[in-house]
């Protein structure tokens, strides 16, 4: 069968027929991306954002940032090591490395009627569509009795913003552009101190206007054009196009460094994001679900066509994606969490669109230095990646992200997408430094126990799940299979480049303690007697162990054992969004497809698609719910490593998968 893939968009094209706040819809590109309320504009709500918007807040006066003191905990090797993660003595200093730097809302666009703000019980006759196949949305409402029509869409690889206005209420319409200050909070913006923040015209000319935005130390231009109408500047932060006529076109454009000046056109940009998301939408992989007998299917294949489009306007761009994207920052301050890049990211490998997460990978060798300097600070060897971070690759002070080591081996299992995909020589030594680098800390880190005769993973560390006592804790499920894994791909690495195999790694790998089991499932740690009562909530790292990771030295009675178990106990109401895949993919590769579908569609409100598309499976909206969704459905239709020669070895029966263009999962 042959997926007709503009049929298969079109039937999932978002709608909005009423006036509120969430969920939002969204154009962008990757490395922009705009969200718009009711009126098309953001009259009353909505955030824009780019990969580039960052803003540091002036550093506490007296203080410097080596001023922070570290905690010392005592290691698995008996050594003290220190960590930063305590604010006692220090509150100050604490907060600001958390909230800096901070991503920011660049500008608000809204309508204006009568030159006030509109409220939205004003509107009705609401309809609001998004093309997915173009990129293009369609807004008509009514406003004091009279329609308003507004298309807009977003350029492919600019953060150019472009609008067709047609109202009966002619005159009485105009555009506002306010520069709100930026702030660290969910909406990246505040409305007060207009004084912290500076706002100046910079060229003016007939039907445009350039203008140089300045925040202590970040500073980024905007160009606002229009056909006809006229502007005016109504206050420090805010411009004015006062519509003349019925019909009136207008462009927005954000940048770091000043945008192109090659003239104003409404129809080319609508032409670029038309080509752009055809061309998206063609290439790559596909999915089908229409003809399955499960009634579910068509829920199933919406979440999968929408998360495709959202996951392309927010995290498609050149560093890793926060959990909420571009949309707001209702996460950390806009950081990005790495242990997160996989939920994020790796899904683009699956679906054949690796050169949109190939875009944010070189940042691991920017900031390998950094870390590189955090392992030799602990007496490690190697790099250790941070957890909660920002572009300057830095280790935000928190309790718990610290302490987190389970996202240590995933560069390496990008590097091995990026081999799958592209098995040659330029492609090993690309990844080469990141690889090896991580492998060695990893190595170190691990601890030998003569008693035991095996290396440990030890404390302090935080097990996947974050609910563990981190000076306790020994040889979690998915931190182990993680080392096993990491450790392995990387001596088949030194194998493929035809050098010396690494003697330490060989011996760490080849007496690693043991996957945890007990009573024939696999526990969420060592000597975990209550995993399936006392401890069955946060994330199911067990399924994780032979899920997302290949199911290395983890017998297949154990894996059907361990998915019964999860499947009937765990409280899927105290999860996050991306759980819900993993645990989908551990059930898929322990033979049981109808448990894999549904935990993917499981009811509980954490695992809640809305009618945007967006999860609600933590802080909304939470992408990495999308992305593990991608991931895992990519994975039980194209299958992957060991997995039975069969079509859709991860679905039952009676689900008829047609695919395109997909890859199969490690």
């Amino acid at each position: 069968m042959t997926i007709d893939r503009q049929a298969l968009v079109k039937r999932y094209d978002p709608e909005i027929t009423e006036a509120r706040t969430a969920p939002l819809l969204q154009i962008g590109n990757g490395e922009f991306a705009f969200s718009f309320d009711a009126t098309g504009l953001q009259s009353f709500a909505g955030t824009t954002m780019a990969q580039w918007s960052w803003h540091f807040s002036p550093f506490p006066a007296g203080m410097h940032i080596d001023d922070f003191k570290l905690k010392y905990y005592l290691d698995a090797h008996g050594r003290k090591v220190g960590y930063p993660v305590s604010p006692a003595g220090q509150e100050t200093l604490y907060a600001w490395l958390r909230e800096n730097p901070h991503r920011f809302h660049l500008g608000t666009l809204r309508l204006l009627y009568q030159g006030r703000r509109i409220l939205p019980e004003e509107l009705s006759d609401i309809s609001q569509k998004l093309s997915l196949w173009t990129g293009i949305v369609k807004t008509h409402f009514r406003l004091a009795g009279k329609s308003v029509d507004l298309e807009g869409c977003c350029h492919p690889e600019r953060a150019l913003l472009a609008f067709r206005l047609e109202s009966e209420l002619a005159d009485q319409l105009a555009v506002e552009l306010d520069f709100p200050c930026p702030d660290s909070g969910t909406s990246g913006a505040r409305q007060e101190n207009p004084d912290r923040h500076m706002t100046s015209v910079e060229k003016k000319e007939a039907h445009q206007l350039g203008i140089l935005r300045r925040i202590d130390g970040t500073s980024y231009h905007t160009v606002l054009k229009w056909d006809i109408g006229t502007e005016q500047r109504t206050g420090t932060h805010t411009f004015r196009l006062q519509s003349s006529g019925a019909h009136m076109e207008f462009s927005c454009e954000f940048s770091q460094n000043g945008s192109a000046d090659d003239g104003f056109s409404y129809s080319s940009v609508w032409n670029a994001s038309a080509c752009s998301w055809r061309r998206f939408w063609m290439t790559g992989g596909a999915m089908d679900l229409s003809q399955s007998r499960d009634s579910r299917w068509e829920e199933l294949e919406r979440r999968i066509v929408l998360s495709q489009y959202l996951l392309a306007v927010n995290e498609a761009g050149s560093l890793p994606p926060q959990e909420s994207g571009l949309y707001n920052n209702s996460g950390w301050y806009g950081k990005f969490h790495l242990e997160m890049h996989f939920w994020h990211g790796a899904h683009w490998a699956l679906w054949n669109r690796w050169e949109k997460f190939a875009v944010s990978l070189p940042w691991y060798r920017k900031i390998l230095p950094e870390a590189k300097k955090t392992a030799e600070r602990q007496g490690y060897r190697g790099g250790r990646w941070p957890k909660m971070t920002g572009p300057e690759g830095r280790e935000s002070p928190s309790g718990i992200g610290p302490f987190l080591i389970w996202q240590q081996a995933h560069p390496i299992l990008y590097a091995e997408l990026d081999y799958r995909l592209h098995p040659s020589a330029d492609t090993l030594a690309n990844w080469r430094e990141i690889v090896f680098e991580t492998a060695d800390f990893m190595a170190s880190f691990a601890a030998w126990d003569s008693d035991r005769g095996c290396f440990q993973l030890g404390p302090p560390l935080k097990t996947m799940p974050e609910n563990n006592p981190e000076e306790s804790t020994w040889n979690p499920a998915y931190e182990l299979q993680a080392w096993r894994f990491g450790l392995r791909t990387a001596l088949l690495w030194q194998k493929r480049m035809n050098l010396p195999l690494s003697r330490e790694w060989e011996t760490v790998l080849a007496r690693l303690a043991p996957l945890p089991v007990m009573d024939g499932a696999c526990v969420l740690q060592e000597g975990m007697t209550d995993c399936y009562g006392k401890w069955n909530w946060e994330h199911p790292a067990q399924t994780g162990a032979f899920g997302v990771l290949p199911p290395m030295e983890v017998d297949e009675s154990v894996m059907k054992r361990t998915m019964e178990r999860t499947s009937a106990c765990w409280d899927w109401d105290r999860c996050w969004g991306w759980d819900f895949p993993m645990a989908a993919m551990g059930a898929a590769r322990a033979g049981k497809p109808d448990m894999a579908v549904d935990l993917l569609l499981h009811p509980s409100e954490r695992n809640r698609f809305d009618e945007a598309g967006l999860c609600h499976g933590g802080p909304y909206p939470y992408f990495p719910g999308n992305g593990g969704l991608l991931y895992a459905v990519a994975m039980m239709a194209a299958g992957w490593d060991g997995a039975p020669e069969c079509h859709a070895p991860g679905f039952p029966e009676e689900w008829t998968v047609a695919w395109e263009n997909l890859n199969p999962a490690l």
